[in-house]
């Protein structure tokens, strides 16, 4: 099967020996085939839109109902819809998968499960009082996700439909079709600046007191890129990066999970508490979290219910804007720096008798490419928008070409967040040895009390104003 580096171990359990892919990542590597994926979509709903129509009638979701006689007869009336999307997806999913290196006969029946489930979860969110009871769907799919893994013993071949990676990568490429370039040009050096101040203190924090634990400086740097930057791709750069033990990578990404499941719930839960705008909580859930899909869950939920409950400020998208600024924006963009300074300071001072030199080109190999999808994406929205009124946008522009891309993207992001739930074993998770936990959660409580200062004061009148 083939990974997103070549890489080898070496007798002593050391590596992984990276070498990057070259120009074969451009069919090799989920970043490139959400790309494609992402902004297919986005372009064709452009064409039709251009040329007087839309794909609304693919870009299917349950309607809103309070029966399960409405439930029953929308589905009846719209089954062939939901035919055509599931085959969509099924179709673009597969051909993809398999050039990456899976099996198409364990990806077919794996991604025919968490579809049936996404619907379900989907209907579940449609509900007229799904908001009273919390059941927003990011939440479900992630609690779900879990029972059944933990409950059941699903088969491990399974995992090759629990792309989580490969869906939150495409729902983030089409998140940037219903993000105003404008918007992030003019948020974009505050969140890039919040990161900054972030992703260093997180790094510096995590591996000193690691080091100080008595853990290998190799495993302490690729926690520190774990907590600081973007979890679990941090991690796997970074182990890269140094020249990391096996098993360093594996354990980064399991305190990766473990608090990046903990920071849905109460990054949201403290947010509805302290009645925070919902930009400002979207940007410190974007802070504060440690994995893409996670926290797309956390800013999507506490959005619905910023939609829902008048008592929380803002408007629903303020919330995803916000974290889309501050984490994909801000702080991935780290994972190339991290990568290119361990690398440096491995081969210079860690491995000085390997004899190795960095090269520049290491920050290119490391950067996360589904980011460039994303910019594009929101550059040719703002293109094609820039010549309408908001009275045309609102009536015209917004029904026809931004709510399906943005129904695309929300079945793109259920199956990353029931995916999520479905790989989260706690059997494996206990595995793990209290000195890299404590290191990390030293990390996480500077980092959630720093990023609680910056969206919440320092930065607030920026995040409350992001729609205005």
């Amino acid at each position: 099967m083939v990974t997103e580096t070549e890489e080898a171990w070496n007798e002593e359990g050391e590596g992984p020996v990276v070498k990057p892919m070259g120009w074969k990542e451009l069919y090799l590597k989920e970043d490139w085939w959400a790309i494609y994926l992402g902004l297919g979509i986005v372009i064709v709903a452009t064409l039709f839109f251009l040329n007087g129509g839309s794909i609304k009638w693919i870009a299917i979701k349950p309607a809103k109902w309070a029966t399960l006689d409405q439930l029953g007869a929308h589905f009846t009336a719209h089954l062939g819809q939901y035919l055509a999307n599931f085959v969509l997806w099924l179709v673009i999913f597969s051909i993809s998968v398999r050039a990456m290196g899976f099996r198409i006969a364990e990806f077919i029946p794996s991604f025919m499960f968490v579809y049936a489930v996404s619907v379900v979860i989907f209907m579940i969110g449609a509900w007229e009082k799904a908001h009273h009871y919390n059941l927003e769907p990011p939440l479900v799919a992630l609690v779900l996700g879990m029972l059944i893994a933990n409950v059941f013993r699903l088969p491990r071949w399974m995992d090759t439909g629990f792309r989580v990676e490969y869906y939150i990568k495409t729902g983030i490429v089409l998140l940037g079709a219903t993000l105003p370039f404008t918007l992030i040009v003019w948020a974009g050096p505050v969140a890039v600046v919040q990161a900054s101040i972030v992703s260093i203190t997180t790094f510096l924090v995590i591996y000193f007191v690691g080091k100080s634990m008595g853990l290998d400086r190799r495993l302490a740097a690729t926690l520190g890129a774990g907590g600081a930057v973007c979890g679990v791709s941090a991690s796997i750069a970074i182990a890269g990066a140094v020249n990391a033990k096996k098993e360093h990578a594996p354990i980064a990404i399991t305190m990766v999970i473990v608090w990046a499941i903990v920071m849905i719930f109460f990054l949201p839960l403290v947010s509805r508490a302290l009645h925070l705008h919902s930009g400002i909580a979207g940007a410190w859930i974007g802070t504060s979290e440690f994995a893409d899909a996670a926290g797309f869950a956390a800013a999507q939920a506490y959005g619905d219910l910023a939609a829902a409950l008048p008592e929380i400020p803002g408007k629903a998208d303020d919330a995803v804007w916000a974290f889309t600024l501050m984490k994909v924006v801000g702080r991935d963009i780290w994972i190339g720096i991290w990568a290119f300074i361990m690398a440096l300071i491995a081969t210079t001072r860690w491995e000085v008798q390997a004899g190795q030199k960095p090269q520049a080109a290491e920050i290119w190999w490391r950067f996360p490419k589904f980011v460039i999808g994303f910019a594009i994406a929101s550059l040719l929205m703002t293109a094609v928008t820039s010549g309408h009124s908001f009275e045309e946008y609102t009536k015209v522009v917004k029904p026809e070409l931004v709510a399906p891309i943005k129904t695309m993207r929300t079945w793109s992001f259920i199956f990353c967040f029931f995916s999520i739930g479905l790989t989260t074993r706690f059997r494996e998770l206990a595995s793990v040895a209290a000195r890299p936990f404590w290191a990390f959660t030293t990390g996480v409580i500077v980092n959630v009390a720093l990023g609680f200062v910056l969206s919440a004061m320092v930065f607030a009148g920026y995040w409350s104003s992001l729609s205005h």
